[in-house]
């Protein structure tokens, strides 16, 4: 991205080749280093002087630009290599994208960077650009010149990161540093974060995502850089994959996007869901600083606009700022008494410039206020670009406040604003606006959130492998729900007091010392979801009711012909509780383990209000996941419930990530129910599954 100088291989004379393209934006741009055509053909090239090889340039080459066929793109890279170039982009295709022969050529490529320690972006791309005026890098060939700004931009994508860098300009954004990383047999996302980190001029980061090539490596990078500068993705690709094959309620539920935002907002990144929406937010955070608090006021001259921009403040979770007396005393001092000094401020459709200048000002002087939202229709001769020139004249003198213009009025508006140089994020609608403030906050709890690591504890992994070790010798790849109990109480999470019993009277002894009322479940080797078989029996009250409900269900599963693989029961406490948690994971083929959280018993996956992380969790982790539900107010005691013991709901779910941590080849895993005790809130697993990869088990180091 700093490169000296560089070469451009493949550099040509023929209009509209890329060649030529990268080439003159070279020129164009104004590149401060030396530029090396390299073209076995021609001698002169825009007018600068070409030579056949790189090998033939007699002075040192920082970088190269590849811009030629495919098949040659290796002997090019050779030769790099012995002219001591450390960093290539290849912008040529004809690799992985194009099939079989082009992925073993691709794979060739990346033996070779390997070999030779080099940096490569691409191939398949569209260059690079590194706007900073001691560089003045445009190596892409993208039809517009780049736009100074603070915004680093990675894109998966050659054309759609084209098509951005044309319209910058109307987007009134510019870019510090750009990146098309292409096939990325080298450089991709991971790798700009990591570089731009530390990168002062760029104060942003912006990522196009297809695909997260190494999860663990971009979670660890992105939640460092987060901490310093905001990174705001659009990933591409929501459409869940293979969640239907799964068996369990968590499995059922997951798919790959949800592991895809489960790692985003691990991360702190902030993620999008439309190009518009990335470039609205990237436009709040390149003009505006992070807030110290969530209270935004509104100053407006027509009240709907006000009253939807505050109900969009409340929706997004972030409180209306209670104006001091003293600040509606100096309000009330010069705006008409139909006006109201309330926030939202309404100026009322009359007022002049003078009223929206002192009216900011008065706004911003009030500590309780952290953002603000300025309102404009055009009512009565006042230009709009009159009231936008005094907003960003008064944002010079308060920087250290998030100020939002709202302004709806004519496109030509924009198009004006398009021409000049702003400071403040101007928008046609109030939603717009507040999405902006919204993710400004977003940052901000994420700068203030903790940092806590994922905790050890004290378990019996003896028992648990013993267990799958027991399991695996009997070809099985699933649990009993009695082993899957045995295995979660060894991991220290409270299960409810149970016993297996083989038949009627050992059951009824069980149901004795446990004490009624008592639970009866079916125990089977084949039988994964009991209730759908009828083998849940609640709410059992003495020996006689028991003995009956045992014989009733060996009638009905010899009925239906379900008896191979019947194990006997579980007799289990009777715990009450009319709150009925779920907790699990699944595993993800790219992503890893997937922890879910949410609301569970029978309409798990009807309502589904669940929320997913990826382990290993750590304590913020947690407390996320349980506070992000809708069914968090049941857990904390609505209608004069018992609130849930949220240490120990917590905890489960940091024991549940230690325990898919520590036996990978565990598949899927859920605790439904996860009752939580009416009597004092305490959460207690009442149901287990757990499934497993039974050749990964085999060859577990742990269970040879």
């Amino acid at each position: 991205m700093r490169p000296r100088n560089l070469a451009v291989v493949g550099a040509s004379n023929k209009e509209h080749t890329i060649g030529s393209d990268i080439m003159k934006r070279l020129l164009e741009y104004g590149y401060t280093g030396k530029i090396f055509p390299i073209n076995p053909k021609d001698s002169v090239i825009h007018t600068l002087p070409a030579y056949k090889t790189v090998l033939d340039v007699p002075e040192e080459i920082d970088m190269a630009v590849i811009v030629i066929n495919a098949k040659y793109v290796l002997s090019a890279i050779d030769q790099c290599h012995e002219k001591g170039i450390k960093g290539v982009v290849v912008i040529s295709a004809g690799f992985k994208e194009t099939g079989k022969e082009g992925a073993e050529l691709e794979a060739e490529l990346v033996r070779k960077l390997k070999e030779y320690d080099m940096t490569c972006v691409g191939p398949n791309c569209l260059g690079v650009v590194n706007t900073d005026p001691a560089y003045r890098l445009d190596a892409c060939f993208a039809e517009s010149l780049p736009v100074r700004g603070d915004i680093g931009f990675v894109s998966q994508s050659g054309a759609l990161g084209g098509g951005i860098l044309n319209i910058l300009k109307d987007l009134n954004l510019g870019f510090a540093q750009f990146i098309s990383i292409g096939n990325q047999a080298d450089v991709n996302s991971d790798s700009a974060i990591e570089y731009w980190e530390n990168i002062d001029d760029v104060k942003q980061i912006l990522l196009y995502m297809e695909s997260i090539a190494d999860p663990t490596r971009f979670r660890t990078l992105a939640t460092r850089t987060t901490k310093k500068k905001p990174i705001i993705a659009l990933k591409a690709g929501r459409s869940a994959a293979g969640a239907s094959a799964a068996s369990s309620h968590t499995g059922s539920l997951a798919g790959a996007d949800k592991a895809a935002d489960a790692l985003l907002k691990q991360s702190g990144v902030i993620r999008e869901f439309s190009l518009e929406d990335l470039f609205n937010t990237a436009k709040v955070f390149s003009h505006c600083p992070v807030p110290k608090g969530n209270r935004v006021a509104i100053v407006t001259n027509s009240g709907g606009p006000g009253i939807m921009a505050t109900d969009a403040v409340c929706e997004k979770g972030m409180q209306m700022a209670q104006l001091k007396d003293e600040t509606k005393a100096a309000l009330r001092a010069f705006l008409p008494a139909a006006a109201s000094v309330k926030n939202p401020v309404d100026m009322i459709a009359s007022a002049p410039l003078e009223h929206y200048k002192k009216t900011l000002e008065t706004v911003l002087a009030d500590d309780s206020v952290d953002m603000v939202v300025v309102i404009y229709l055009p009512f009565l001769g006042l230009k709009d670009i009159d009231v936008a020139n005094a907003v960003m004249e008064i944002k010079a003198q308060h920087p250290e406040k998030p100020i939002v213009g709202v302004f709806m009025t004519q496109n030509e508006f924009f198009s004006h604003l398009s021409d000049i140089e702003v400071n403040v994020p101007f928008f046609m609608f109030a939603e717009q606006a507040v999405d902006g403030l919204a993710r400004l906050n977003q940052q901000r709890l994420w700068i203030e959130r903790p940092n806590t690591t994922a905790p050890r504890f004290d378990v019996d992994t003896e028992l648990v492998e013993t267990i799958f070790k027991n399991v695996a010798a009997d070809n099985r790849n699933q649990l009993t729900t009695g082993e899957s109990l045995q295995v979660l109480s060894a991991y220290g999470i409270r299960v409810c007091r149970d016993g297996e019993a083989a038949d009627a009277e050992a059951a009824v002894a069980l149901a004795d010392k446990i004490g009624y009322p008592v639970v009866m479940k079916l125990n089977s080797k084949k039988i994964s979801h009991k209730t759908d078989v009828g083998g849940v029996r609640v709410g059992i009250k003495d020996a006689t009711q028991l003995r009956a409900e045992f014989n009733d269900l060996v009638s009905k599963l010899t009925e239906k012909g379900l008896m191979d693989g019947f194990e006997g029961v579980i007799i289990q406490e009777m715990v009450k509780s009319d709150r009925e948690m779920v907790c699990g994971c699944a595993k993800d083929p790219q992503y890893g383990p997937m922890m879910m959280f949410g609301l569970g018993g029978v309409f798990v996956e009807v309502m589904k209000d669940v929320t997913f992380r990826l382990a290993p969790l750590n304590v913020e982790d947690a407390k996320d996941m349980i506070r992000s539900v809708k069914a968090y107010k049941l857990l904390e005691g609505a209608r004069g419930a018992v609130p849930a013991q949220m240490n120990k709901v917590e905890e489960t779910l940091l024991r549940l990530s230690q325990l898919v941590e520590d036996f990978g080849f565990i598949e899927e895993l859920d605790i439904n129910p996860l009752m939580i005790s009416d009597k004092d809130g305490e959460p207690i697993a009442v149901d287990g599954r757990i499934k497993f990869t039974l050749t990964e088990a085999l060859v577990a180091s742990a269970l040879t």
